[in-house]
């Protein structure tokens, strides 16, 4: 059997929350948009119950809560949506890091061919941005800050508790994509502060297709944030289309689990990091790890396996183990990964790299060692 080291790119749905979204299915298919007939209000109160799971595990009020179809589409409303503010005020730069996921990147990137100054913060080798170089780059003219919780590939905890604070009291506003830390880092999240930030329901073992834009309020005023889509006006008048009632269903669900076995959950991630840290040292092979472990979180690891190309050990192990070098949404055609570029790291490092992540399941340590096995093979 296939041993599963890929969570950072999807969950297995946990079995309750595929329960919770067969039962929705089954009993609350009315358009939770019509209002007239019973239907459409059991759905909508679905969802609302659901709004109410997802707000009590981030800290803050329902009302602040807009359902996306995932964190691509989440990304590019908190910054895409800001486009007729920012010719309002006359602000048109933005501060992001160069690590960033794809859906920020190359939606900056698109405002910067229109118009807008995009200025990229860059990591040491550890894969942590300076937040005191970040906050020195900050102008009257700011628009926008953006920064990723957790990076993806690299599992590294980025200083967004330090910008958030050095932002706080500005008119700069604040955007954290908290992708990977969801579910995870639940009193670090409900402590932050910020404008917008981006969640995903399969990150958390939730179902695909299913996420959220947090808009906090100040002085009783949302960020002043425009839809990019049109046809309707649902989710605080941001979004067209049917909401779909299952899939929030599920990702409310998830929210619920993630907020109440917390820390079973955490001990659990804690364990399996620990034994697979335990069979590298065993295992004989040679390797390093890219980004400073001590602001690594517990669910992921960045290695080089020295002298073993990524790509060729991932596609003669595919069978037996699911592993990635970088992000999936870059993984089609294979380029060594842009984070571990920034952060400096040699091409040797680049080629070898492998990225390992995984959920509270725990790790069949018999299939860890047979992975570590193979590597040891093609390094000797």
């Amino acid at each position: 059997m296939s041993i599963y080291l890929d969570y950072n790119a999807s969950c297995p749905v946990d079995e309750r929350v595929l329960s919770t979204m067969i039962e929705t299915y089954r009993e609350y298919y009315g358009n939770a948009e019509s209002r007239t007939h019973i239907h459409g209000q059991k759905a909508r109160q679905r969802v609302e119950e659901a709004r109410l799971q997802v707000a009590h595990l981030l800290g803050v009020e329902s009302n602040e809560i807009v359902f996306t179809s995932g964190a691509t589409e989440s990304n590019n409303l908190a910054i895409l949506g800001l486009q007729d503010y920012a010719v309002s005020s006359g602000r048109k730069h933005i501060l992001t890091t160069s690590i960033e996921h794809k859906s920020v990147l190359e939606a900056v990137n698109y405002l910067g061919r229109n118009g807008y100054e995009i200025e990229f913060v860059n990591p040491d080798v550890s894969g942590r941005i300076n937040a005191e170089e970040l906050l020195s780059r900050v102008r009257p003219n700011t628009l926008l800050v953006s920064v990723q919780h957790v990076n993806s590939e690299t599992g590294i905890i980025q200083p967004v508790e330090e910008i958030g604070k050095g932002l706080s009291d500005s008119e700069v506003l604040f955007h954290i994509d908290a992708v990977q830390s969801c579910g995870k880092l639940v009193k670090e999240l409900q402590s932050l502060k910020y404008n917008m930030l981006t969640i995903s329901a399969h990150k958390m073992c939730g179902p695909q297709g299913i996420g959220a834009l947090i808009l906090r309020r100040q002085r009783h005023k949302l960020p002043p944030v425009k839809s990019i889509m049109y046809g309707g006006n649902h989710e605080l008048g941001l979004r067209p289309g049917t909401i779909p009632v299952a899939l929030i269903a599920g990702f409310g669900e998830a929210c619920e689990i993630a907020n109440s076995e917390r820390k079973h959950s955490a001990s659990c991630i804690k364990d399996n990091r620990d034994s697979i840290l335990l069979s590298l040292d065993q295992s004989g092979v040679d390797y390093r790890f890219n980004g400073d472990q001590k602001h690594c979180i517990n669910n992921t690891v960045n290695i080089s396996f020295i002298n073993v190309n990524s790509e060729a050990l991932m596609i003669a192990a595919k069978e037996y183990f699911s592993v990635s070098n970088g992000s999936a949404c870059t993984s089609k055609d294979y380029k060594p990964s842009y984070v571990l570029a920034a952060m400096g790291l040699s091409s040797t490092r680049l080629d070898t790299a492998i990225r390992l992540s995984w959920g509270r399941q725990q790790i069949e340590l018999r299939e860890l060692q047979h992975f570590l096995s193979v590597i040891y093979d093609f390094q000797n």
